[in-house]
């Protein structure tokens, strides 16, 4: 395996992991506080590096997109969720139904992981 297939995969495992992070680390007590942390880091990025760069961005997306090139790929989105919907589906999804489902679920998973980390209070 080339090194520029390795970074592909490697990339793709990052973001999974920060997708499943952003959206679920929230539930379990022990990783509350990381959640919002990174959720936070998260939503900066998409919003106050999204000036310069567009609303949404992520930087590691904009790594794996260049190693993509690199590898010969043409046309890809800019959502890394629309890329891999697509893909995983055979479907072309509509890149703003996409987005909005993608803010949405991020805004549900901050609500929830504020509302856990200050206002939920285990009975003992």
């Amino acid at each position: 395996m080339n090194v520029l297939k390795a970074l592909d995969i490697f990339y793709t495992i990052v973001h999974l992991v920060i997708i499943g992070f952003n959206l679920f680390a929230w539930i379990w007590p022990r990783t509350r506080r990381a959640h919002l942390i990174f959720a936070g880091i998260t939503l900066l990025s998409w919003v106050v590096l999204g000036i310069w760069f567009g609303f949404g961005y992520c930087p590691v997306t904009d790594w794996q997109w260049d190693v993509k090139t690199k590898l010969g790929e043409t046309n890809l989105p800019n959502s890394f969720v629309k890329y891999y919907a697509d893909k995983l589906t055979g479907n072309n999804f509509d890149p703003d139904l996409v987005d909005s489902v993608t803010l949405w679920s991020f805004l549900a998973a901050i609500a929830l992981s504020v509302y856990f980390n200050f206002f939920h209070h285990k009975k003992r």
